[in-house]
């Protein structure tokens, strides 16, 4: 292959190899070989249809590139070091392969717009892989709840027990989060989804290119409409990264619960062996490593997003080499975020719910005590007098060690003669749980339509 600058008609110097390594990015843009050949080989169709090219040019080029990809996908291959980047490789491979005549493929573009266009494609190929498996886990989220809406739990706030909720309920709100994140993911294939070839250095070209030809060839639904932007921009990548940090947040706080409810302490869920590991000293240990590993691995996305944010915050128009930073931290996050979330399906798909651990909790505590206040209140005392009487009901449990539900009614009745026999029907956690089916309550009716709206927008049966 040579290695010949293709740029280098005005140099006289050679940089040395370790130069040349600072400068290379084909250690990484490689994984864009495809989307770059697919780039070129529309390049070429457009230029043959405007006759900028012969004819039997451009069926040349696009045979020598259709011969490139076939070998890309066996493996065959090698680039190197010399030819600085993904865009360099190829076309030195393709002269080779073919001779001068690959030259005159790069009529009319730049490796500006190539590489934006490179990195569009990349991006937008793998958006619906994401979006994929986000689908994935609602489906086990949805299925999981639907076995669990009358599974009652502690519902907690500040990390403390506050009022006996659904475990179907709280799944349904992982579900609403990851909805979210499908729907950003989305909207970042309207920016993405957008076509920068055409747009060469900066300035646009003056051959008579058809842009609105190669955006269709390449399957975008849009070209951009100034060329100083579509070289320049970068904010489908920012928001690609911004989306990822998100979801791994929703994941991240998912995986916090489940590494404390799988514990002693809890005891509220159990993990598959499959996806825990066991101590090197310690036999009894059986560790939430994927868990853990998959919270641990948000602040990597994070750091890649920031690291793009502040590698953009200061660059003037239109291309600049620092643009060469912005794809290492993009590929690193499919690469990270793909397996994260397949771990992450698999371990909830196949983790033993608890549910006797899960409902006793609800029995020593007082998580019921705004029952009782709603209870007072429906016999005419104001909320906020009957809200004063139930603390001092949970101090006196607190230092008693009676429980609210352990009252007697005598006792009540000293509180008021209107309380009577049913309150300890409603202090029961299930029922406190299935009385509220206000709109998006923990109550069982709720959450049965929580789950059957969620099951219309995945099209699950």
């Amino acid at each position: 292959m040579s290695t010949k600058k293709l740029w280098g008609g005005r140099f006289q110097a050679q940089a040395e190899t370790w130069v040349d390594e600072f400068g290379a990015s084909i250690s990484f843009d490689q994984l864009m070989a495809d989307e770059d050949i697919e780039g070129s080989l529309a390049h070429v169709k457009m230029l043959k249809k405007t006759k900028i090219l012969p004819a039997e040019d451009c069926d040349k080029i696009a045979a020598g590139l259709e011969e490139l990809q076939q070998e890309l996908h066996e493996g065959k291959l090698h680039f190197t070091v010399e030819n600085e980047d993904i865009h360099m490789n190829i076309e030195s491979i393709l002269t080779d392969k073919i001779g001068p005549v690959a030259g005159k493929l790069h009529t009319g573009r730049s490796r500006n717009d190539q590489v934006a266009t490179d990195f569009h494609l990349y991006v937008k190929n793998r958006l619906p892989q994401i979006i994929n498996e986000i689908e994935t886990i609602q489906k086990t989220l949805v299925k999981l709840a639907d076995e669990n809406v009358e599974t009652i739990m502690p519902g907690y706030t500040h990390l403390q027990h506050a009022q006996p909720i659904s475990y179907g309920h709280y799944l349904m709100a992982y579900y609403s989060m990851f909805k979210r994140d499908v729907e950003r993911f989305k909207f970042n294939m309207k920016h993405t989804d957008i076509s920068p070839l055409g747009a060469a250095a900066l300035a646009g070209t003056t051959f008579p290119i058809d842009r609105e030809f190669t955006a269709k060839e390449l399957d975008f639904s849009e070209v951009y409409s100034n060329s100083l932007d579509a070289v320049s921009d970068r904010d489908f990548a920012l928001e690609f990264l911004s989306n990822a940090s998100i979801l791994m947040m929703h994941l991240s706080r998912f995986c916090e619960e489940i590494s404390m409810w799988v514990s002693y302490e809890f005891n509220y869920l159990e993990l598959s062996d499959k996806y825990t590991t066991g101590s090197s000293i310690m036999p009894q240990k059986k560790n939430p490593d994927m868990a853990e590993l998959v919270r641990g691995k948000s602040g990597r996305v994070y750091g890649h997003l920031l690291g793009l944010l502040s590698t953009m915050k200061s660059l003037p128009l239109a291309y600049n080499k620092d643009l060469q930073e912005d794809k290492e931290g993009t590929f690193d996050t499919v690469k990270t975020l793909l397996p994260a979330l397949k771990v992450f399906n698999g371990m909830v798909s196949t983790l033993k719910v608890k549910k006797d651990n899960m409902r006793h909790a609800t029995e020593n505590d007082f998580s019921n005590a705004t029952e009782l206040a709603d209870y007072l209140a429906t016999k005419g005392i104001p909320f906020r007098e009957a809200h004063g009487i139930v603390g001092q009901l949970v101090l006196q449990g607190l230092q008693t060690h009676k429980n609210l539900q352990d009252i007697s009614m005598d006792e009540f009745k000293e509180i008021s003669p209107k309380i009577e026999e049913d309150v300890y029907e409603v202090l029961k956690p299930e029922v406190a749980v299935e009385r509220r089916n206000s709109l998006g309550g923990t109550g069982f009716t709720s959450v049965r339509n929580q789950i059957k709206a969620a099951k219309a927008q995945l099209n699950m049966d």
